[in-house]
């Protein structure tokens, strides 16, 4: 099987980084949850880190938050997507755009069960 035509190697690389900076940018920009979420990202990192627990602790603690961040990006692929696809209201579209909503609300609960499991023995 032939390859695409295209950039390989170390081109390819950098031109890879390069749409995700700008998929970063344009969440950024465009998608208020995603900043309500990169805000409470950077306020959560810097209390993960001085948290007086293990190692893998402070992993998972950085693993859901970003877990969070990454669905919140995939949820607002979606619902773009959806959007050029479909202007006028769609049953289809309002479950794609619905089922977005639904996972980064699973990616949240997650997040605040393990900050919840890190901190108890902590403070309690």
């Amino acid at each position: 099987m032939a390859m695409k035509p295209g950039k390989k190697g170390l081109t390819r690389l950098i031109h890879a980084c390069g749409y995700s900076l700008s998929g970063f940018r344009a969440a950024l920009h465009h998608e208020a949850a995603f900043r309500q979420e990169v805000a409470l990202f950077v306020v959560l990192l810097p209390i993960l880190l001085l948290l007086p627990t293990d190692g893998m602790s402070k992993c998972l603690l950085l693993l859901v938050n970003t877990l969070v961040l990454i669905v919140e990006l995939l949820n607002s692929a979606v619902e773009a997507v959806v959007d050029k696809v479909s202007p006028e209201f769609h049953e289809l579209a309002k479950r794609a755009k619905d089922m977005g909503s639904a996972a980064v609300l699973l990616s949240l609960i997650i997040a605040a069960v393990v900050w919840a499991t890190v901190l108890y023995p902590i403070f309690f």
